[in-house]
C-alpha cells in the first residue's frame, strides 16, 4: 500500500506513520489488511435481513487461497562498518531520527565516518497472487521497490525465487515470474468485472498483514471511482474489507473468486486499518499487467492536449447543454496527435472512443487504456456544436505526464474596476518588459485587478494577457468591453476567458457578469 507507513514493514511493527499532508495521509500505509470476521458484528447487534452477509465464506477463501502469496523483498545496500547504532523496525520515525544521528557522528561514539564499508540488508513484506499456472504473479510496485532478491512465498511455505518480469509505478502494479515446483501445478485465480461491482456488494481481501501470511478478511464495496491523489489515474475502489501493512499486492475477490481489485493503499491516521481501504479495479489492473506480461513495459496512448475541470460556471459560459461535464482544452502540444487532428483550444471534449468523459480526471484514464496508434473518433462541444475529429493515438513517453491546466495563482494587487474588475491595456513593449511577456503571447494585458471582483476571487493578477473573451480573440481593451457588452445583451451570467500567462501557458476562466 502506499506509504504513510511506508512500504511492507516488519511483522507486528505498530509504530504510527510519518506525519504527511492529507493527500498524502490517503495513500497511507502501503497496504499491507488483518483478519477479521464479519460474523463478530453481526452477532453484536440485531440487523435487518437484507444486511446479513452470506452464512459463510469458508468455501470461497478455501477455493482461492492456495493462488494468494507473501512476497519477500531484500534490498543490499552499503553501510558503514562500526555503526552499531539501535535496531529499530524500518519505516517507524525513529529510524530517520537515529539515521541522521549517526550520519552526523560518523557511527556510535564520533569519528570521521569515513570507515569501511559493508553490505546492509533490508526486507519488506507483502502479498500477491499467481495468474497464471506457468508462474506469473502479480503484486504492488511498492512491495519489491528496487530489490535484487525476491521471493515468492505458496500458502504451504514454499519459497520459490522470483524475477521481475515488468512494473509500472504509475498505476503500483508488478508482474513476477517463478518456476513453479516439479511436484505440483501452481494454483492460479482469474479476473473480474471490477464495473461490475456495486457499493454494498460483499468482497474478501487475503494477503500478508504484518507479516502473519494467509489472512482473509471481508466487506463490502464502499465507493467506487475514488482519486486519493496518488497518481494521474486513480481510480479506486474503497472497501471496508481489514486491509493492514503487508496486505499490499494482495486480491480483493467478489463471491465468484474472480480478482476485482489489487489491495494498495489505506487511510490510516495510525497505520492500522479504520475501515477504509483502496484497490486498483481489475479493470484498469488488466490492461497494464497484459503489457508488462508482453512487453515488459506498458504502452500508453497519447493525445496532447493540456485540459482542465468544468465547473457550474463554466458550463454556462460555454452554453454548455446538460450541465458541468467534460474535459476543457486549455492548451494542444503542437507535435501531438490531438493538434493534427485539428482539435482547439476551447473545445470540451465530452467522448472518447465512444466513452463519456464525465470529468476532466476521466481522460486521461481513458486515454492512457486505449492502444497506441489506435484511430478513435473524440467528440468535442465547439461554440455550442458537437464536432466529431478522428485522431490516431500516439505514445506517452515515460517523461510524459497528462497535463491538467494550472489553477494556482499568486494572489491579486489593489486596483479599480474598469471591465470585469480588471484595467485593462493593449500590449506595449513596455509592459512586455515589465511582466517579461514572451513576444509570442498576444492579446490585451491586465494592469491591475480590483480585490472585491469576481475576477479576483478567480486568481486573475496583474501581468496575464486576455487572448479570448466568449472564445473570440481579442487584441484591444475596446474589444474586450464590446464582446462582454454583447454576451450580456444576449442574457449570459458569466464569460469565459482565455487567460496567459507570460510565458504562453493558458487557462480558462469563467468569470460572473452581474
Amino acid at each position: 500500500m502506499h506509504p504513510v507507513a511506508s512500504a511492507p514493514e516488519a511483522p507486528f511493527d505498530r509504530a504510527p506513520a510519518r506525519p504527511r499532508s492529507r493527500a498524502r495521509a490517503v495513500m497511507a500505509s502501503i497496504l499491507i489488511g488483518a483478519s477479521v470476521t464479519v460474523s463478530v458484528a453481526a452477532a453484536a447487534l440485531p440487523v435487518p435481513a437484507f444486511a446479513k452477509g452470506p452464512a459463510s465464506l469458508a468455501d470461497l477463501a478455501e477455493q482461492v487461497t492456495d493462488a494468494v502469496v507473501n512476497i519477500s523483498a531484500s534490498t543490499t545496500v552499503e553501510a558503514r562498518a562500526g555503526r552499531a547504532g539501535p535496531q529499530v523496525p524500518p519505516g517507524t520515525p525513529f529510524e530517520d531520527l537515529f539515521e541522521e544521528f549517526f550520519n552526523r557522528r560518523g557511527g556510535r561514539g564520533g569519528g570521521d565516518g569515513d570507515g569501511p564499508r559493508q553490505q546492509r540488508k533490508s526486507n519488506s513484506l507483502g502479498s500477491g497472487f499467481i495468474i497464471d499456472s506457468a508462474g506469473l504473479v502479480v503484486t504492488n510496485n511498492h512491495v519489491i521497490g528496487d530489490a535484487n532478491d525476491i521471493q515468492v512465498i505458496l500458502h504451504d511455505g514454499t519459497k520459490l525465487k522470483a524475477e521481475i518480469v515488468g512494473k509500472d509505478s504509475k498505476i503500483d502494479l508488478a508482474v513476477l515470474r517463478v518456476k513453479p515446483p516439479a511436484d505440483r501445478t501452481l494454483k492460479a485465480v482469474p479476473f473480474g468485472d471490477s464495473d461490475k461491482m456495486r457499493p454494498g456488494d460483499w468482497v474478501i481481501a487475503i494477503g500478508n498483514p504484518f507479516g502473519l501470511g494467509g489472512s482473509v478478511s471481508a466487506g463490502i464495496v464502499s465507493a467506487r471511482g475514488r482519486n486519493i491523489e496518488s497518481g494521474p489515474y486513480d481510480n479506486y475502489i474503497q472497501t471496508d474489507a481489514a486491509i493492514n501493512k503487508g496486505n499490499s499486492g494482495g486480491p480483493l475477490f467478489n463471491m465468484d473468486g474472480e480478482v476485482i481489485g489489487i489491495n494498495t493503499a489505506i487511510l490510516s491516521p495510525t497505520g492500522g486499518s479504520v475501515g477504509i481501504g483502496f484497490a486498483v479495479p481489475s479493470g484498469t489492473a488488466k490492461p497494464v499487467i497484459d503489457q508488462l506480461r508482453d512487453f515488459g513495459e506498458v504502452r500508453r496512448g497519447w493525445l496532447g492536449v493540456r485540459i482542465q475541470n468544468v465547473d457550474d460556471t463554466t458550463a454556462e459560459a460555454l452554453n454548455l447543454k446538460g450541465g458541468a461535464r467534460g474535459a476543457l482544452v486549455a492548451g494542444v502540444d503542437e507535435k501531438g496527435p490531438a493538434k493534427t487532428a485539428g482539435i482547439e483550444v476551447g473545445d470540451v471534449i465530452l467522448k472518447f472512443n465512444g466513452a463519456p468523459v464525465k470529468a476532466s480526471g476521466d481522460l486521461p484514464r481513458i486515454v492512457a487504456s486505449t492502444p497506441v496508434g489506435q484511430k478513435v473518433d473524440v467528440v468535442v462541444m465547439r461554440k455550442g456544436e458537437e464536432v466529431t475529429k478522428p485522431v490516431t493515438l500516439g505514445r506517452l513517453e515515460d517523461g510524459d505526464k497528462p497535463q491538467l491546466a494550472n489553477l494556482r495563482q499568486p494572489e491579486p494587487e489593489s486596483a479599480t474596476r474598469q471591465a470585469l474588475g480588471l484595467n485593462l491595456s493593449g500590449m506595449t513593449d513596455e509592459l512586455r518588459k515589465k511582466y517579461s511577456i514572451k513576444d509570442t503571447v498576444k492579446g490585451v494585458v491586465v494592469t491591475r485587478v480590483d480585490p472585491n471582483s469576481t475576477a479576483a476571487d478567480k486568481r486573475i493578477q496583474p501581468g496575464e494577457v486576455i487572448v479570448e473573451v466568449g472564445q473570440e480573440s481579442v487584441s484591444t481593451p475596446a474589444e474586450v468591453t464590446k464582446r462582454i457588452d454583447a454576451l450580456k445583451k444576449d442574457g449570459r451570467k458569466s464569460v469565459l476567458l482565455l487567460v496567459a500567462g507570460a510565458t504562453g501557458d493558458v487557462r480558462f476562466v469563467a468569470v460572473g457578469l452581474d
